[in-house]
């Protein structure tokens, strides 16, 4: 459960605490699943600027945001990754 005003994220009722920029993608793609991004469009939009990072920074933001809302961070079930394109949300779920 995602809650945008509290900026709150629920699995299985319990609370799963992530920093503001991962709740900000999360939400980002949660609000746009199924429409596949790239790392550059997925920063744009949270961080409001130009993109900075290195391709594997923001790799590594997927991989922790996987880690804690994933049941399978190796195969996730939310946040797919679309090869040689980006990311999604899973609108399927």
């Amino acid at each position: 459960i995602i809650n945008p005003k509290g900026r709150t994220v629920f699995k299985r009722g319990e609370e799963i605490f992530l920093t503001p920029k991962e709740f900000d993608i999360l939400y980002f793609l949660f609000e746009n699943r199924g429409e596949v991004f790239t790392k550059e469009q997925i920063y744009s939009a949270v961080w409001k600027e130009e993109y900075l990072l290195a391709d594997s920074n923001m790799m590594a933001f997927i991989r922790k945001l996987r880690k804690k809302i994933e049941e399978e961070p190796d195969a996730p079930k939310y946040i797919l990754t679309i090869w040689g394109v980006g990311y999604k949300f899973n609108d399927k779920i």
